[in-house]
């Protein structure tokens, strides 16, 4: 005698959303009939190589993930370019923007973050645009072809990935930053100066401790006004100062929300049929705009909707990558240091390569990488086991090669 399945519906079909989905299948395969809403007409892409599209040293093709042959294969109903509108929580229902209606036994909303939008005047401009879909690769592609100026605000990771990547495509680009070291929320000023002047040698030019006030044009974008009172004239306007978790769904459907979906350390919102993963949620005050905090959750999430409910989310460190051709930037950890901190430095401006290393007491808690980037990921296994550097402390900086002995001999030990 069969018995019928309980219904999953994933709200959102991006990265964080279906990493939960495949660990799903993993766990507890044919456990759930599941169906997926997503906004965008594509599959799920890998969001963090939109920069390597916008370049030209990836195609969309491959940048997916899942296509939707993935889904057919697994008998996934997938709904693209139909966005869920409405969630009916007393009747366990969702209602897509194209009127499909889904019930529910569980559902999952990953619905990602929005690009943060500055609210001047002239930013409804056509050829404003934010920097976070595949559609935003081919606005920026399609104006490469016939404008000539690009304007790119926000010194970031997509700020200056965004840069490089109009600049690769032939366009005279500026990069606007309000603070006068790039990466700021990444990187210390050592390795911003070193990065300015490598990006200022590949043709960008740069209007650091900048602030943004307007922009101008008659029906299109020409130009950003500053702050002082001077201007730029520029064909495209690339907004890369930041994004929001995309709550608004779960908010008007009576989920409790912060700044993001409020979950708990099962990824669960307040309604025990409503679990949500990725840049949308809050996680102990906690949001989250990296893809390790979201792999992370899937597999928790996933262990939940496949009934092994063990597993419990705690927030870890994280590591950043810059991610340009010919830039090698790597940090991790609290790489700003402080009271009862001390720093290991490495500098060889000859060779470009700049690293620090930030210890307290017997481990390393911190480190920034420019150059030499290969023993980030070393450095960042340290930070988190917590290893007790002090019988290679004098070697540290030189990386994994020079310090394995003495490792082995202090593990041996």
């Amino acid at each position: 005698m069969s018995t019928k399945r309980p219904k999953l519906v994933v709200i959102g079909n991006g990265m964080a959303g279906m990493r939960t989905v495949e660990e799903l299948l993993q766990l507890a395969p044919g456990l759930y009939d599941i169906t997926v809403f997503g906004a965008e007409p594509y599959g799920n892409y890998n969001r963090i190589l939109l920069s390597m599209m916008l370049s030209g040293e990836k195609s969309a093709d491959e940048i997916m993930l899942h296509a939707p042959p993935w889904y057919a294969e697994r008998g996934i109903d997938l709904h693209l370019g139909d966005p869920v509108v409405r969630i009916d929580r007393r009747r366990r229902r969702v209602h897509s923007s194209k009127g499909v209606e889904r019930g529910y036994d569980r559902l999952l909303i990953a619905t990602g973050s929005r690009p943060v939008v500055l609210p001047l005047p002239g930013s409804d401009l056509p050829g404003v645009i934010g920097f976070r879909s595949i559609d935003d690769v081919e606005h920026m592609l399609q104006a490469a072809q016939t404008c000539r100026r690009a304007v790119v605000i926000g010194g970031g990771l997509l700020g200056i990935e965004a840069a490089n990547g109009l600049s690769r495509r032939g366009m005279q680009v500026t990069l606007v930053h309000r603070s006068d070291v790039l990466l700021n929320q990444q990187i210390d000023v050592q390795a911003s100066g070193m990065l300015i002047r490598n990006l200022q040698q590949r043709g960008l030019s740069l209007r650091l401790n900048t602030e943004t006030a307007s922009f101008y044009g008659n029906g299109r974008v020409e130009g950003v006004t500053f702050a002082d009172g001077s201007r730029i004239d520029a064909d495209l306007v690339v907004m890369a100062v930041g994004v929001r978790p995309d709550a608004a769904l779960a908010k008007a459907s009576g989920l409790y929300c912060e700044h993001g979906i409020v979950v708990d350390d099962t990824l669960q919102t307040y309604d025990p049929h409503v679990y949500a993963v990725g840049e949308c949620v809050q996680h102990r005050r906690a949001t989250f705009g990296l893809v390790a905090p979201a792999w992370e959750q899937a597999l928790v999430c996933a262990s939940h909707l496949a009934r092994f409910g063990h597993r419990r989310y705690r927030a870890s460190r994280t590591a950043t990558k810059l991610k340009v051709t010919g830039i090698d930037l790597y940090s991790a950890g609290d790489f700003i240091g402080g009271a009862g901190t001390e720093d290991l430095v490495l500098r060889d401006p000859r060779r470009g390569i700049y690293k620090r290393l930030v210890l307290k007491g017997r481990q390393v808690v911190g480190a920034v990488l420019y150059g030499d980037i290969g023993d980030g990921g070393w450095y960042f296994d340290l930070i988190q086991s917590a290893t007790d550097i002090t019988a290679m402390r004098d070697r540290l900086l030189f990386g994994k090669h020079y310090c394995q002995p003495a490792a082995d001999a202090g593990a041996a030990a």
